[in-house]
């Protein structure tokens, strides 16, 4: 989902709301009988948007639901959360509506009016967690916001009610309001990425510090583990991982990395080393990120007694770019803004299911960052999933920079790739 899109999230809210609410009441045959009247809604029901009013120009003769904005607030509790270490936390919102209904002829206060609105209420009841997979596949807006997207009932005093009903007709109409939360919309602002701590990039882009930077974690509670070192790794042949607590020497352990065992290599009382080999960089089993690592012994009876947990950041690997099919904004403008076809080869670059960002950085800040990356399969592809080994941006027309040599930062899941390579963004 690209960020961009998420200024659209609160129209987008609201078609999803209509289209929700459409899709249950437009089919309703509403009858109510007696001895004195025969009161007939729909089938033909409409859900429209805006200020519960009567519809000018058709005389109300479409039994409706009207959903009107009325308030929108900023979630406290979400107020300076982040999606990414060095992003800007997005706005996250509450969106207040209140839901009136009318009859055949326009009235909201007659009996066919509150027997629509009872249904409107009872679908409502129904999507207290909007299901946008389902409903709003086209908004890409909101597919990915953080948590789905809750509905709750608030209480719709008379005083509420008077303050918004105040159209040409001023009418007080019996309504029921409802919120929705949270919301997310991405600032435009640049992130502020940066290169990291204790590597050379000058030298062809070697890294000469195999440790990275270093980053302290505080280990879980229990006995057994106290560190780990080191906290920040690439899986690789020759990269050992090695943990230091206390009874470690026992017979049959092995180290967990998330969902991974890795072989113990090497045991005494107060520590255990393990190589962090190819089984890491499968990009089947394990994505770049944080993950917990814990020392596990196998019982007599088959049983499995962990110790407690420590944390690992697990890198990305990116190996190299390649640009492509770079195109000037302007054709005839020699320094016109550029856009292009950015390939990344490497490893553990990120699945579906992962938070993928590429940065362009030049002249010590981040000048342009993009979310919506395409991973491409392996060649011949390897079942069930693709290793992680390709990723591409295809950048838009939109999305151009101005021309010039740039590095290529990658994070993935909060974590970023010791590797930036630098790349030309010029034509001839």
């Amino acid at each position: 989902m690209p960020f961009a899109d998420t200024g659209k999230a609160i129209g987008a809210v609201s078609k999803v709301l209509k289209d929700y609410l459409y899709d249950r009441v437009h089919t309703l045959q509403l009858v109510l009988s007696d001895s004195v009247s025969n009161i007939t809604i729909g089938p033909g029901s409409d859900v429209t948007v805006g200020r519960p009013e009567t519809l000018s120009g058709n005389g109300g003769t479409i039994p409706r639901l009207n959903l009107f904005l009325y308030e929108i607030q900023f979630d406290p509790n979400l107020r300076n959360y982040e999606l990414d270490t060095g992003q800007n936390p997005p706005l996250w919102l509450v969106l207040k509506y209140v839901l009136t209904a009318f009859d055949e002829s326009g009235n909201s206060e007659s009996i066919g009016a509150h027997m629509l609105l009872g249904e409107g209420v009872r679908a409502l009841q129904s999507a207290s967690f909007l299901q946008l997979g389902s409903t709003a596949s086209i908004l890409s807006t909101l597919n990915d916001n953080p948590e789905e997207l809750k509905l709750t009932f608030d209480q719709t005093p008379p005083d509420l009610l008077s303050k918004l009903m105040q159209g040409p007709d001023d009418k007080y109409r019996c309504s029921v309001s409802f919120e929705i939360r949270p919301v997310m919309i991405v600032p435009s602002e640049p992130v502020s990425y940066t290169l990291l701590v204790g590597i050379n990039y000058q030298e062809g882009n070697i890294i000469r510090d195999d440790k990275g930077i270093m980053v302290d974690v505080l280990p879980s509670l229990g006995p057994t583990i106290d560190s780990l070192s080191p906290t920040t790794l690439e899986a690789s042949l020759t990269s050992t991982l090695t943990l230091r607590g206390n009874d470690l020497n026992l017979s049959g352990l092995a180290v967990k990395f998330g969902t991974v065992e890795l072989s113990v290599t090497a045991q005494t009382p107060t520590s255990v080393a393990c190589n962090v080999n190819g089984t890491l960089l499968d990009g089947r089993l394990i994505s770049a990120g944080s993950h917990p690592v814990s020392v596990v012994e196998v019982l007599p009876s088959g049983r499995q007694r962990s110790s407690n947990l420590l944390v690992a950041n697990l890198l990305p690997i990116l190996d190299s770019v390649i640009v492509t099919d770079i195109t000037r904004v302007e054709p005839a403008n020699t320094n016109s803004n550029v856009y292009a076809t950015i390939d990344i080869q490497g490893s553990l670059l990120g699945t579906v299911e992962d938070d993928i960002f590429l940065a362009l950085y030049r002249d010590g800040k981040t000048v342009k960052f993009f979310d919506d990356l395409t991973i491409l399969p392996t060649s011949p592809p390897l079942p069930p999933t693709p290793l992680q080994k390709q990723l591409r941006f295809a950048m838009q027309a939109s999305q151009a920079v101005p021309p010039g040599q740039y590095r290529v930062i990658l994070r993935v899941n909060g974590q970023q790739a010791k590797n930036s390579p630098v790349i030309n963004l010029t034509l001839p």
